[in-house]
């Protein structure tokens, strides 16, 4: 795994490196100036506005700089007039020392948007420099039988200009015996020889001193001088030489001190004195000497630490000379060999340090690289973490921008570190890191999000208002404003749901209240939707439908539908004396409007004319005899009886039955004298109930004509059938079944009529009740034919 990371690191280098090198090819045209070095501050270098073609306000608004290795401000940019001036005197021997071209490379950066533009600076030589020879003094000892017209080699002076600003010639001061001529070495460094006019005369002239100039080719032109002191001496037939002219050595720079860099050899014929040689550094090129020779051995060794990002060549001349004062010299030619001693540098030039989370190839830093060393010392690549979604792009000669390579998400990752890792491809490889830490700024790109798709809440009937009944929630993964959520109620789908004046909603936390008190007979359930929003821009939102539930309280007493308790004349049940003990006699009906365990209702005899005579079943409300009746009996009697509901605390109504005992149906009822006497008083309910009767569909007529035909075909049989007896065949299809509702049991279907009044308040009454266990048709009181209808 490693390896294959390792590979897709030098592929993704390589690639990095061979665009560096197209787009260095591509920008190599750069614009050039020149002028003479040691120019005052302030020069006008040139007008860059005019030579990049570009308006001069351009320069401010694209954030136009100057940079120059090691963030030396050289020159400076003036954005108001697009000048390009001199900050400092210039002096081109200590910023280019003895190279020939010197020129000095600026970068021109525009930062909005990003472009490089290459400024190349040639500074041309003034003669300021005299020459300088490296001694006051040389010392020539010279045997008296030295024939006329040899030379020997004088130490040359040293110029630091260049050009024809170097030295031209050499003179000697007036003399008989010697004249100076110049030569020229192959690289055009010019170098003195003494030649000898005259023999010398030890005996008649042992000392000699003359003055040597040097004399540069400037205008005016300056000069050097030094004293040659030439010493004869006796006769030395040979002079040393050496083994070979030139000696090339290649050191590296990381050499240790005092280390062998070469030992040269020279060899003198003559014997004696005469014969031994010393070795002596004759001549260097003006560098400062890191080199020490031993005269007797002439080994030559390493005096002070190499630098190849200083000085890359070292030419000396070494002297050989004899006891007799002749000498000879050879050159010795260092090179030295750069190893990778310099890490690369990475210089940010622009840097931002937030960024929006939708930016798209955003420029996001740009920063340059060096490396001092050469060769693949000095090559270099750049590379960040793989899994980050940003790009190095290579731009002008070692310049890149890190840019965004797709889009960003905050909720994701708010925060990147990137860490930039220069690195040569010298051996071993060096490297340099960079960290740099991006924020990544908030868009508003998430909705809120509901913790639930759907809340219910519940709420009791007959609520207080102002009711917290629940609390909605979203969220938004967003920051700051685009995360500040506003809850607001949506208008209903139902146009006649009046949701204002039932619920509000608190627009900051999302809270639920009922504004007024609920009625769970009026209603049950209702839903809506509420919206959360938040505060971006533009705004995003959400929805989440909420139903409440209204909990019914028992706030609704029963309300018995049979017997009639408002009627103008109490209904009288007909009890046969032969009926046996558990005969139904009648059947309390009663319902109540609440619903669950409210609504379960239960019978209760609370008092009778004839105590043990009747007993009432307290689930269904069914009033049968409990004994067999007598003579002593009562014809007349009274029940009240108490129907109650589970509610908590429990509700309750009461009902009284009139029971009159017969000898059999063919008797007909006479209504009690007190009755009879009462005048009849109009009953309003009596003109609705006829109404309803009238508006009865022809399917109502047809099922109560054939009831009464079934009717009947009872009254034949005798009249000691049982109580419980039930009629053969099935009560019509449009019976309304409310077996459901209160505590009635499945076997009970009623078809009911409800009329109400609008004068008053009270609960509507049934109109017709029909019962599958004893077939009783119920009318109004008023109405003669239903007073006279005979009970099996």
């Amino acid at each position: 795994m490693e390896t294959a990371l390792s590979k897709a690191t030098q592929k993704r280098q390589v690639s990095f490196f061979a665009i560096l090198l197209l787009l260095w090819a591509a920008d190599s045209e750069a614009i050039r100036y020149s002028m003479p070095e040691e120019t005052e501050n302030g020069f006008l270098v040139a007008n860059l506005a005019k030579d990049l073609r570009l308006r001069v306000e351009e320069l401010a608004t694209r954030g136009a700089q100057i940079h120059y290795k090691g963030n030396k401000e050289l020159l400076q940019l003036d954005l108001k007039t697009g000048n390009l001036l001199l900050c400092e005197k210039l002096d081109r021997e200590v910023l280019c020392g003895a190279t020939e071209l010197c020129v000095l490379h600026f970068q021109v950066l525009l930062e909005n948007p990003v472009q490089f533009f290459q400024i190349d600076l040639q500074l041309t030589d003034i003669n300021d420099h005299a020459p300088a020879f490296p001694d006051r003094e040389m010392l020539l000892k010279i045997p008296e039988n030295v024939q006329p017209g040899t030379a020997f080699p004088l130490k040359t002076a040293q110029d630091l200009d260049i050009g024809s600003n170097a030295v031209q010639n050499y003179t000697i001061s007036p003399n008989l015996n010697f004249h100076v001529v110049t030569h020229s070495h192959g690289d055009g460094r010019k170098y003195p020889e003494l030649v000898l006019d005259r023999a010398l005369d030890a005996e008649e002239q042992p000392e000699l001193s003359l003055t040597l100039t040097a004399l540069d080719g400037g205008a005016p032109p300056r000069s050097g001088t030094t004293t040659v002191r030439i010493e004869v001496v006796d006769i030395n037939d040979n002079a040393p030489q050496f083994v070979q002219p030139l000696y090339e050595v290649q050191v590296p720079e990381n050499s240790p001190l005092d280390s062998l860099v070469v030992t040269v050899s020279a060899r003198d014929l003559d014997a004696g004195t005469h014969g031994s040689v010393a070795y002596s550094l004759f001549q260097h090129d003006g560098a400062s000497q890191p080199f020490v020779i031993d005269e007797i051995t002439g080994e030559i060794r390493l005096k002070q630490a190499l630098d190849f990002e200083v000085t890359r060549h070292y030419n000396i001349e070494i002297a050989a000379t004899d006891g007799g004062g002749l000498s000879s010299k050879c050159n010795m030619a260092v090179q030295v060999v750069d190893v990778n001693d310099n890490s690369p540098e990475l210089t940010i030039r622009t840097l931002t340090s937030s960024i929006p989370e939708n930016a798209l190839e955003t420029v996001v830093a740009v920063f340059s690289v060096s490396d001092p060393d050469s060769g693949d010392n000095g090559k270099m690549v750049c590379s960040i973490q793989n899994d980050l979604p940003f790009l190095l792009k290579p731009t002008l000669k070692n310049f890149y921008t890190l840019v965004t390579d797709r889009p960003l998400d905050r909720e994701s990752r708010a925060e990147y570190n990137i860490t930039i890792t220069v690195s040569d491809l010298g051996t071993p490889r060096l490297k340099t890191q960079h960290n740099i830490t991006l924020q990544v700024s908030d868009v508003n790109d998430n909705a809120p999000a509901f913790s639930q798709a759907s809340y219910t809440m519940y709420v009791p009937e007959n609520n207080s208002p102002a009711l917290h009944i629940g609390t909605v929630r979203a969220t938004d993964s967003d920051s700051g404003a685009n995360a500040q959520l506003t809850y607001s109620l949506l208008p209903p789908h139902d146009p006649h749901l009046a949701l204002a004046s039932l619920v509000s909603i608190n627009a900051d936390n999302g809270q639920l209240f009922a504004l007024r008190a609920l009625d769970y007979e009026a209603l049950q359930a209702f839903e809506f939707r509420v919206g959360a929003a938040d505060r971006g821009s533009p705004a995003l939102s959400s929805q989440a439908l909420v139903r409440v539930l209204v909990l019914d309280a028992n706030d609704n007493a029963p309300f018995v539908l049979y017997p009639l308790q408002n009627a103008s004349a109490p209904c009288t049940e007909l009890l046969p004396r032969a009926a046996e003990p558990g005969y139904l006699l009648t059947k309390v009906v009663a319902v109540d409007r609440d619903s669950g365990q409210n609504a379960w209702l239960s019978f209760q005899l609370l008092k009778a004319t004839e105590p043990g005579l009747f007993g009432v079943w307290p689930h269904n409300g069914e009033v049968r005899t409990a004994r067999l009746l007598s003579e002593r009996d009562a014809p007349r009697h009274r029940l009240l009886l108490l129907v109650k509901d589970n509610g908590e605390p429990p509700q309750s109504a009461s009902v009284t039955l009139h029971v009159l005992l017969v000898d059999g149906f063919s008797q007909p009822y006479l209504p009690p004298p007190e009755v009879a006497r009462q005048p009849a008083q109009p009953d309003a309910l009596t003109l609705y109930l006829v109404i309803a009767l009238a508006s009865v569909s022809s399917l109502f007529l047809f099922s109560l004509l054939l009831f009464v035909a079934l009717r009947l075909c009872r009254r034949t049989r005798p009249a000691s059938l049982p109580g419980g007896s039930v009629p053969e065949g099935r009560f019509p299809g449009q019976l309304l079944d409310v077996s459901g509702a209160g505590t009635l049991s499945q076997n009970y279907q009623y078809e009911v009529y409800l009329a109400g009044s609008a004068e008053t308040s009270e609960w509507i009454h049934p109109q017709m009740i029909l019962l599958q266990s004893n077939s009783i048709y119920l009318g109004p009181a008023d109405h003669p034919e239903s007073q006279q209808e005979q009970r099996p």
